[in-house]
């Protein structure tokens, strides 16, 4: 299986340099999952696009600091390219990429007037899927003000929070699956992302309460063996 990445963005500062960019992140996800298929970077910011879709057997939409509605000169081929992409290769959608797959197929992203999605947050599985293993609650970590507010068509709600209605996503039109807390994330680089925002756009007793959720066990592996699944499956 060869899986090409679309990077949509990178780690802030110095962050990169020290934990890797997004593709790394989710290298690692993946190989620690059991994947051992190919895996290559596209920086679509920059356009970098295979051929045709049918040159990866699929794709994964990285995070962004970007939202969906920005004027950023990339964004537009990207949503062209999920369009071309539908039932020719896989997708997997993670924070912007669960947005702009959404926004590509029919549904509505908006800035949240509820504010930052932020820590490690429980998501309830709402639906059980066959790449799925059994279990009633995910914990992953939330980095996000952007929300998609209304379904694609043919999209069902795989998992769910209070403030996060559309979690994640599974689509019955296409193989094509969206997850909008981030199972890449690990622990301290979550933390030291947090830290970072604090000198720029969190407030400190938000930003320090969600860097204490860090403590508690996670979810990424279960998770980065759901996305292995689908892949493969």
């Amino acid at each position: 299986m060869k899986l090409g990445i679309l990077e949509t963005g990178a780690p802030p500062g110095g962050l990169e340099k020290e934990f890797g960019d997004y593709s790394a992140m989710f290298a690692r996800l993946l190989r620690d999952a059991g994947f051992e298929g190919a895996i290559d970077t596209l920086d679509v910011q920059n356009n970098a696009y295979p051929h045709a879709p049918e040159a990866y057997d699929a794709y994964l939409v990285t995070g962004s600091a970007a939202g969906v509605y920005d004027p950023e000169p990339w964004i537009a081929p990207l949503i062209g390219f999920l369009r071309a992409a539908k039932g020719r290769a896989k997708l997997v959608g993670v924070c912007f990429g669960h947005q702009v797959m959404a926004e590509a197929f029919g549904g509505k992203v908006i800035k949240s007037p509820k504010g930052w999605g932020l820590g490690l947050t429980d998501y309830a599985v709402e639906d059980v899927e066959p790449w799925m293993d059994s279990v009633s609650r995910v914990s992953l970590a939330a980095s996000h003000q952007d929300q998609v507010v209304e379904l694609p068509p043919g999209a069902r709600i795989v998992a769910a929070s209070d403030f996060t209605p559309y979690a994640a996503l599974a689509y019955g039109d296409q193989p094509a699956i969206s997850i909008q807390p981030h199972p890449e994330f690990e622990p301290a680089y979550a933390t030291a992302l947090i830290e970072r925002r604090l000198e720029t756009v969190l407030n400190e007793a938000q930003g320090r309460a969600a860097i204490e959720t860090y403590a508690r066990p996670n979810d990424n592996a279960r998770v980065g063996g759901w996305i292995r699944r689908f892949l493969e499956g």
